[in-house]
């Protein structure tokens, strides 16, 4: 064993193999108290960091201190909105001008830019929201947990529709016993962030509003190219996103996850295409086997299905679902002993066999602000509910299968403690990635 291999067990074994839901609270006595103002400095501010920084500052007891984007356009529309903080190109500038002006970062950035600019917040004790995926690579997600439960601080990833009362209620519903011990799940999105091409080729002029160089920020250098990387089309390639599974499989996997208390896979194996090294599959079948819990059989399959694939079909007498039922385009399916709980995408769940359950009285279950909570827990009130000792282990368990995708029809037999697929050596290189010179993160990725 490696003296760093040795480190991670040791800090594995101390956060504990079944990670808490909830965080340590920062003792900070400047942010206790009803009159007490969290200041947040914001990571990306438009598309969906432009939700995120209405609903954050929408607390009373937020001020915003700082923006920051690479994209001059976004940058001046967020500020017309909040002319009382300080603009930024550079995350990296903000964080080293702003120092104790702060209090809180919130990053909203594509995938492969949320650990550098989490990390570099968590390195300086700041509270840290973190949109989903929760990091681009499996030790990202490793160092984020360790970092933040070492610091103390409040963090939230950006799971919205966790704190939803469709989805907390299915948690409890699980968790009651209603369907008895599960034995499987079944989770699935029709959506298609993948790509099945070959590399990109050409240039154009980079437009004036785009700082292109920060866009790419640890990734290696390449040519600018419209409709391709930014603003919309990066999740589908494997240098910046992490194709439909990253992106609503963290969604969809969420609730499972927490309804059965779940840790780390024995195993990831994908059915897909033969990997390109350039973008995500365009449709992925992906199986794991998690160890059992209180809430499952002795050990639990769940099976991931998206773009084509997405829902499975032809299955209904084995879902334990009337013949003539349609799967909705996105959500999971819980099987177990006594029935299915199904669970369409941000709807209520649904029992099987329906005539069963015909007298079923649902727990009743509030809706949760999923961005206050985190404000609330940043100035010493409450707990969040989707903190990276909770989101760490979820992403890492989600992004095994994003790496498996590269060795399709092969399994990754996981040794967690250690982070590392013990049975496949060429697919370790692909759980850390390079980062660029100049974009070096402490904590985090090898130097190219």
């Amino acid at each position: 064993m490696t003296r760093a291999h040795a480190f991670r067990r040791r800090e594995f074994l101390k956060g504990g193999a079944a990670a808490a839901v909830f965080q340590i609270l920062p003792s900070g006595a400047r942010l206790h108290g009803a009159m007490a103002k969290l200041r947040t400095a914001h990571v990306g501010v438009g598309g969906m960091g432009g939700g995120d920084l209405g609903a954050i500052a929408s607390h009373a007891q937020v001020e915003v201190a700082g923006l920051c984007d690479i994209d001059s356009s976004r940058l001046a529309s967020a500020a017309e909105k909040h002319p009382g903080a300080k603009v930024f190109r550079d995350y990296r500038e903000m964080l080293a001008s702003l120092g104790d002006a702060i209090d809180a970062v919130v990053v909203s950035t594509p995938d492969h830019t949320h650990a550098p600019a989490a990390m570099s917040a968590l390195n300086r004790g700041k509270h840290v929201y973190c949109q989903k995926p929760l990091t681009h690579e499996v030790f990202e997600a490793r160092q984020l947990r360790l970092v933040a439960e070492r610091k103390g601080v409040a963090t939230q990833m950006g799971i919205q529709v966790h704190s939803s009362s469709p989805y907390r209620r299915a948690v409890a519903m699980i968790q009651s016993g209603v369907i008895g011990k599960v034995s499987a799940v079944h989770a699935w999105s029709n959506k298609n962030w993948g790509y099945d091409g070959g590399p990109f080729t050409g240039s154009r002029d980079v437009p004036d509003a785009l700082d292109w160089n920060l866009w790419l920020g640890t990734a290696a250098e390449r040519p600018y190219l419209p409709n391709v990387y930014h603003p919309a089309n990066w999740r589908k390639l494997i240098d910046f996103g992490t194709g439909t599974l990253g992106d609503m499989g963290v969604h969809i996997f969420d609730t499972p996850y927490a309804a059965l208390e779940l840790t780390f896979p024995k195993w990831a194996r994908t059915e897909c295409r033969t990997p390109t090294g350039v973008g995500h599959p365009e449709r992925n079948i992906v199986t794991y086997e998690f160890p059992g819990t209180r809430h499952t059989t002795y050990s639990m399959l769940w099976k991931w299905y998206d773009g084509a694939d997405a829902p499975p079909k032809g299955r209904n007498a084995e879902f334990g679902l009337p013949d003539a039922f349609d799967l909705p385009g996105q959500g999971s399916l819980f099987l177990g002993e006594k029935g299915s709980l199904l669970l369409p995408h941000v709807a209520e769940a649904q029992l099987f066999p329906v005539e069963k359950f015909k007298d079923y009285r649902r727990p009743d279950v509030a809706d949760g602000d999923h961005y206050h909570e985190w404000v609330d827990a940043c100035l010493g009130n409450g707990k969040t509910s989707a903190g990276f000792s909770y989101a760490g282990p979820l992403t890492e368990a989600l992004l095994l299968g994003v790496v498996a995708n590269r060795f399709p029809g092969k399994t990754l037999n996981w040794d967690a403690p250690r982070l590392q697929v013990a049975n496949l050596p060429d697919a370790n290189g692909l759980l850390q990635r390079d980062y660029r010179k100049g974009f070096e993160v402490d904590g985090l990725g090898r130097t190219i």
